[in-house]
């Protein structure tokens, strides 16, 4: 599975949606992911990929990590894995 696949299985299984419904488009508002659910996604792809989200729970809107859509957490992840190596 590419990052973007295995990132989309992880955010359909929070939203318990299918992922087939994820796409990169999507806003996980749209998916009906709340607080909870983010921060439960953001656990399951660091430990999915073995990387740190450099995320603030507690004020998402001021972390660098860009949250806005699927594609922009994908993207994110993608940097972020790149730079792990």
């Amino acid at each position: 599975m590419s990052i973007s696949e295995k990132v989309i299985a992880i955010i359909a299984e929070q939203a318990v949606l299918d992922p087939s419904d994820v796409t990169m488009d999507s806003t996980l508002e749209s998916l009906g992911i709340d607080s909870l659910g983010l921060v439960e996604s953001i656990f399951a792809i660091e430990e999915e990929f073995d990387i740190s989200i450099p995320f603030n729970a507690n004020e998402p809107t001021q972390s660098d990590f860009d949250i806005s859509s699927v594609a922009a957490i994908v993207a994110g992840i993608e940097k972020l894995v790149a730079e792990k190596v």
